[in-house]
């Protein structure tokens, strides 16, 4: 096997990017990084080395993966009212916030009412988190890193969305400070802008659980008795069974969806 001087290799961004896109409208979140082009070459291998985080990485997902027993809930929303929601707060001047901050505040709402959800598992206990701390997922060329934004639940979107913006952008120039992501109690991870409609992630230890988003589709769907188009986003949530039982996952979806059906509820 031998490296090719010619073409540069690829670092492939980690299946679970934190961005969010599709030919309707918008489930933006972080900004994904831009590949390193790498072109094929009939019988010629290429290596890449692995970097530092990717080994990390690597290893962190392993674990998790291998020591938490995952289980996955799936949910529709219908995001009508959130598109409605967001054309009119980004009306207001100097405002622009993505659905994804839309989302991770509804999450994190939602984790108030559902502690056991935003817990950890701790070999002879269960740690239930006195503070919500949202992990949202940002690909760099050298894998995924998972930015914290502290206090979620006492963010509103506009804050939510600078915190974002900032740490994407510091991310994929490498510079998050390692205190910036540590801490998480949740996490949330977007592939939406790829045009995935729906995926499981794997949980970021040691959180019990993380949200998969998809991206939004219009879809024809049944309303009053009549067949109209809705824009329908799918929703995953992969649980840690030794914390979360599946009715307690599914009691938080339900509450989820509730928040992004109804948007005004988050101002109640």
């Amino acid at each position: 096997t031998r490296r090719s001087s010619r073409h540069p290799p690829r670092r492939n961004p980690a299946t679970d990017a934190s961005t969010s896109r599709s030919s309707a409208p918008r489930a933006s979140a972080s900004p994904a990084a831009a590949q390193v082009a790498l072109s094929f070459v009939q019988g010629e291998d290429t290596e890449t080395q692995n970097s530092q985080v990717r080994n990390v990485i690597a290893k962190r997902l392993s674990e998790s993966k291998f020591s938490a027993p995952h289980y996955y809930l799936m949910v529709e929303i219908n995001m009508d009212k959130a598109i409605e929601a967001r054309k009119e707060i980004n009306s207001l001047p100097d405002t622009k916030i993505s659905f994804n901050d839309m989302i991770i505040k509804a999450t994190a709402v939602a984790l108030r009412k559902h502690p056991q959800v935003n817990s950890s598992w701790a070999g002879d206990k269960i740690i239930h988190r006195g503070n919500i701390n949202i992990g949202v997922a940002v690909a760099i060329p050298d894998g995924l890193v998972v930015p914290v934004l502290k206090n979620t639940d006492q963010m509103n979107y506009t804050q939510i969305s600078a915190a974002v913006k900032d740490m994407a952008g510091r991310a994929k120039n490498k510079g998050l400070k390692a205190n910036e992501m540590e801490g998480s109690t949740f996490s949330i991870s977007n592939l939406g802008m790829f045009g995935i409609e729906t995926f499981t992630s794997i949980i970021n230890q040691p959180n019990a659980a993380i949200l998969s988003v998809g991206a939004i589709i219009e879809k024809p769907v049944v309303k009053n008795g009549q067949i109209v188009v809705g824009n329908i986003m799918k929703l995953s949530l992969a649980c840690d069974h030794r914390v979360v039982d599946g009715a307690t996952g599914a009691q938080f979806l339900q509450t989820l969806k509730t928040y992004l059906e109804s948007p005004l509820t988050l101002l109640l």
